[in-house]
């Protein structure tokens, strides 16, 4: 589903050299390419600050913790995502409350969100997500005081009406992972703002709430970016806009494949978005088939997310139950995520849609 061993070759050289200068400084943690990343990440995506921790997950804990949001404070996340995002917050000792998707989009349901807004909730949490960013600029006119935290960990290189994802909110997370349109040899992550004391914040929480070695005035955490996954991820930042558009070729290429048979439905993008394609995702019936089919026939499809948020067993404590999230729900049962990646070919992709086309029949006859 993901070559990452593409990626791989186009850096190898440039990436063993940095790693050479690492070993040979021995500055392994917080190093200069810790710092120069950091840097060129904030230009990237707009912003003032890049603060580097050690995953996504923690980098939405660290954004919580740095609006000073825990016991007492809702925040409102969407159903349908991953569920880091919940867990960043719950970590920070705040409550979740769930939304629904849009059923179009599968982005966070703005009007659901104008519901459930109440005096108790502090923050919104939107979640950018396959590629592409929530509608944060709908979202601020019904959140009234509350923050809005961006879960950005999908979304490198995102544009909503022209602005980065990471810099349309009060405060950003994003992800590392490998896996991700620019992914780290391991995990990391980032807290992306410009607000000058949230930065200074989120920085010494990861630094065991520290700003000054051995001294430390309130409770912190080890959640810092190395200096070797800082090495890669820069020399994958150089190259980030090209393999973003190899991505849009991409799913320009899925688009007009799709379009030819008129059988499965392209995915919506929503106006105003420039879409990185972390993900290119069709709905198809009897979606678990439909992935077993396929991998005999040796195509990588992949589910996200096969079980909705509030149907985690780890999340049971909080109510919810089968059917308060339809749309979510919906999507969780026929969801199908296509191979993607920059460096897939037209003939590749000819496979996947005939591939496609004939599971859809044998399930069908």
């Amino acid at each position: 589903m993901v070559d990452l061993a593409w990626q791989h070759a186009q850096i190898a050289d440039e990436v063993m050299t940095g790693i050479d200068e690492v070993m040979r400084t021995t500055a392994f943690i917080q190093g200069p390419q810790v710092s120069t990343f950091e840097k060129h990440f904030a230009e990237f995506c707009d912003v003032a600050h890049c603060v580097g921790v050690s995953s996504g997950t923690d980098a939405l804990e660290m954004a919580v913790r740095g609006l000073g949001l825990g016991a007492g404070d809702v925040v409102i996340v969407p159903a349908n995502s991953f569920i880091a995002s919940t867990l960043g917050v719950i970590r920070a000792g705040a409550q979740v409350q769930l939304v629904d998707c849009d059923p179009e989009t599968y982005l966070i349901d703005v009007e659901a969100v104008e519901r459930a807004m109440g005096p108790e909730v502090k923050a919104v949490m939107p979640v950018h997500l396959f590629g592409q960013a929530a509608p944060v600029d709908q979202l601020s006119e019904v959140v009234g005081d509350a923050f809005i935290i961006e879960d950005a960990a999908q979304s490198q290189g995102a544009l909503r009406h022209g602005h980065p994802a990471g810099s349309l909110g009060s405060v950003a997370a994003t992800s590392f992972y490998p896996g991700k349109n620019i992914g780290a040899y391991g995990d990391a992550g980032a807290v992306l703002t410009d607000d000058d004391d949230l930065a200074q914040h989120v920085r010494n929480l990861g630094n065991w709430g520290s700003p000054q070695k051995y001294h430390h005035p309130e409770i912190g955490f080890n959640s810092r970016l190395d200096s070797i996954q800082a090495v890669v991820l820069g020399a994958k930042l150089r190259r980030l806009g090209d393999w973003n558009k190899l991505r849009q070729e991409a799913a320009g290429r899925y688009d007009e494949l799709l379009g030819e048979r008129g059988r499965v439905a392209p995915p919506t993008v929503l106006s105003g978005n420039e879409h990185v394609w972390h993900l290119y995702v069709v709905r198809v019936p009897n979606r678990d088939e439909a992935v077993s089919r396929m991998h005999e026939a040796g195509i990588g499809v992949g589910v996200h997310y096969p079980i909705p948020m509030h149907l985690q067993g780890a999340l049971s404590y909080m109510g919810y139950e089968a059917g308060d999230f339809p749309s979510t729900e919906a999507a969780a049962r026929e969801m199908l995520s296509l191979p993607m990646y920059p460096g897939i070919t037209a003939d590749q992709q000819s496979e996947v849609i005939d591939v496609l086309h004939r599971v859809l029949d044998l399930i069908e006859s």
